[in-house]
């Protein structure tokens, strides 16, 4: 059971999650069963959760991206069969916001790509800033544009980075990676936002860290979350590893610790004493 296991054992556990190893792969390295493995993940991944969400308030991040990331529960969208939807089978996209100057995740949703999300996503974030006007930079999706007025009214500076991609010519094959990026425009939505820190870089970078770090998220591989719970426990498990214990290369300290949020390097252990 997860809650009998040695302090050491869920440590090795929590970190070789958090390190992006599949439940068997830990299974097999510390001889801990995976049901007991995925208990574990769940429970400090929710604590994770509410150490984000006390954590990540009255922040001073003035330069947001905003981006989406993909991944499925159960089943991909197309493969759904009736009923399946009812269980939260199928498509989910993770919205992710990044400060791009201290590499801080702010905020985070998982949901349906879509209007009711983005807005509660956008409205989460606004209510974690200290205030000050924001510049925010977004890809194309058209549910931002309502969604940063209704979060942040007159005080945001937005421009969307709209990128147009080749035709796709793959003869007899799948295809598992985007087509050519053409052309890449900078569009200004409202405000007065700096042409120059239009940008998504950032946000796309923490979006191959997300699928470095958790297994749930690796292409072609049968690790996919099969409940909608277990997933977002581990989207919340990685946020608060990547803002809280991870030390960011160029920084040469944690992001939290750069947004002022904490003024020290937590361990693993502080994450699985937190649950």
């Amino acid at each position: 059971m997860a809650n009998i296991l040695s302090q050491d054992k869920q440590v090795a556990v929590i970190g070789g999650l958090a390190e992006g190893q599949s439940i068997r792969a830990i299974e097999r390295l510390t001889g801990i069963h995976q049901d007991t493995i995925c208990r574990l993940g769940v429970r400090v991944g929710n604590a994770c959760a509410k150490i984000m969400d006390e954590k990540m308030m009255g922040l001073g991040c003035s330069t947001i991206q905003m981006d989406e990331i993909w991944g499925f529960i159960g089943k991909k969208q197309k493969n759904l069969r009736d009923g399946d939807a009812e269980k939260g089978l199928g498509d989910v996209w993770t919205f992710v916001a990044i400060d791009a100057e201290t590499r801080m995740v702010p905020a985070y949703r998982v949901g349906k790509r879509d209007s009711y999300n983005a807005n509660c996503f956008v409205e989460d974030l606004a209510e974690r800033l200290d205030g000050q006007r924001v510049h925010v930079s977004t890809d194309a999706l058209a549910a931002y544009t309502d969604a940063i007025e209704r979060g942040f009214g007159c005080d945001a500076d937005y421009g969307q980075i709209v990128k147009t991609y080749g035709a796709t010519d793959v003869q007899g094959q799948r295809r598992y990676s985007p087509a050519e990026i053409v052309n890449i425009t900078r569009k200004i939505i409202s405000g007065n936002p700096d042409p120059r820190l239009i940008s998504t870089s950032y946000v796309e970078r923490q979006n191959l860290t997300m699928r470095m770090h958790m297994r749930r998220l690796t292409r072609l591989t049968n690790a996919f979350s099969k409940k909608l719970d277990n997933f977002k426990s581990a989207v919340s498990l990685h946020f608060a590893y990547y803002n809280f214990v991870r030390v960011h290369k160029s920084l040469r300290m944690t992001p939290a610790m750069a947004g002022g949020v904490t003024d020290t390097i937590w361990s693993i252990r502080d994450l699985v004493e937190a649950a």
